[in-house]
């Protein structure tokens, strides 16, 4: 997969500690018992008549077809969260406290639970009764519109994700070290970027965990550090995250997914509508509907898209990790510090408690990013400045 040139740096890969170990063992399992339940709930709606019986309520509360929809979800949406709280819970609060990755107390825990609750809620009403309108306008041809409108939703949450929802979790302000957040935006003016926007946010007060992000377009484009990453990492460690992070900017990354996701969602859409309507036909006195343009059809379509988005994932973890080595390489060519690069990764392996090679079957099924283990191989290899060979990505940087 790497290109074997020079030894560019010596930069050796650490066992991961028993504790990594037993954090990666148990997330395997927790993996799967939350996929598996994440697909139990909507069946549980759905073969029990559940749904059908809320469906009933949601109609005679909510008087006409808007509030209808209005209704089930506000019930359907606080049953689903009430089921899936206690695996949260463990998940993202004792779990990552047993494993000293979080400081989170147990009221902003809840705070936040509440918040993306409430997040949540408003965008299901706020969208979905686009996709139900489909669904009655159009029972051949929804999968396709709703394809479309997905599309342009997943642009316009792009768009205000950074200014309008990631704020009501999280403080976001301009880098605290003046020096370091000059040295950026000279590596920025560099990739081409002007005007860049460089955030810190105080993960701190939540985990001491590491990480760095692009997310945005447009005039909301941005790449956010976590003040954590600025903590535990030196300036050239930090300067490589940044070069990885334009690389997305500049390789146009986040177009890219969204195209990609974008024509999967017509895929999904188009499956979910065949298997729907072959489900419906022959189980609808069981769920209690008799038609999918009803709202009560909701856990049925959550249920499909849920399958074969899981059946996709492979796909779409292979996509991500193409695009994330192509980022570590902009980092590299446009940084030239193999070391400080491969010094970052193993920052990241020792404070995430990662395991730098992971099996197989994780890497098949969870992978977003290659594993750590094989990105410090890359950086020990891959220098073709050192020899005067061209760059890939040369063409992007000014002099």
């Amino acid at each position: 997969m790497f290109e074997i040139l020079a030894q560019c740096a010596h930069v050796a890969v650490p066992e991961p500690s028993e504790e990594a170990v037993r954090f990666y063992q148990s997330g395997n399992v927790l993996w799967i018992v939350q996929q598996a339940w994440s697909l139990i709930i909507p069946l549980l709606f759905l073969m029990k008549g559940f749904t059908g019986k809320l469906g009933s309520i949601a109609k005679s509360w909510g008087r006409n077809w808007f509030f209808t929809i209005a209704v089930y979800i506000v019930l359907f949406v606080a049953i689903y969260q009430i089921l899936n709280l206690p695996l949260d819970f463990y998940s993202s609060y004792i779990r990552m406290h047993d494993y000293g990755l979080s400081n989170q107390s147990l009221e902003r825990w809840f705070s936040n639970y509440g918040k993306g609750t409430l997040v949540f809620l408003i965008g299901m009403v706020a969208f979905l009764w686009i996709f139900y309108l489909l669904l009655k306008k159009s029972p051949k041809r929804w999968w396709f519109y709703s394809g479309l409108v997905g599309t342009a939703l997943s642009f316009f949450m792009m768009f205000i994700q950074p200014i309008w929802i990631d704020p009501l979790f999280n403080k976001f302000g301009p880098m605290k070290d003046k020096e370091l957040e000059q040295q950026i935006l000279q590596l920025a003016s560099r990739a081409g970027i002007e005007q860049g926007r460089v955030f810190e946010v105080d993960k701190s007060e939540d985990t001491s965990m590491l990480n760095a992000y692009v997310i945005g377009f447009g005039k909301t484009n941005r790449i956010v550090l976590w003040d954590t990453l600025i903590q535990q990492m030196t300036p050239d460690q930090i300067l490589f995250v940044m070069g990885h992070e334009m690389g997305h900017y500049v390789l146009h990354h986040i177009w890219w997914s969204l195209l990609y996701y974008a024509l999967l969602s017509f895929v999904i859409f188009y499956l979910t509508y065949r298997s729907a309507h072959f489900l419906l036909n022959k189980y609808r006195d069981r769920f209690g509907f008799h038609d999918l343009s009803q709202i009560a059809s909701l856990p049925l379509l959550l249920l499909l898209i849920g399958v074969y988005s899981l059946l996709t994932e492979p796909l779409s973890n292979f996509v991500s990790r193409t695009m994330e080595h192509e980022a570590d390489r902009f980092g590299l060519e446009i940084a030239q510090n193999n070391e400080a690069a491969g010094e970052a990764f193993i920052a990241l392996q020792q404070k995430n408690l990662a395991v730098p090679r992971p099996g197989p079957i994780y890497v098949f099924w969870r992978a977003s990013h290659p594993p750590l283990g094989e990105r410090v191989d890359f950086t020990n290899s891959y220098c073709p400045w050192t020899e005067g060979k061209p760059l890939k990505y040369e063409s992007h940087f000014s002099q």
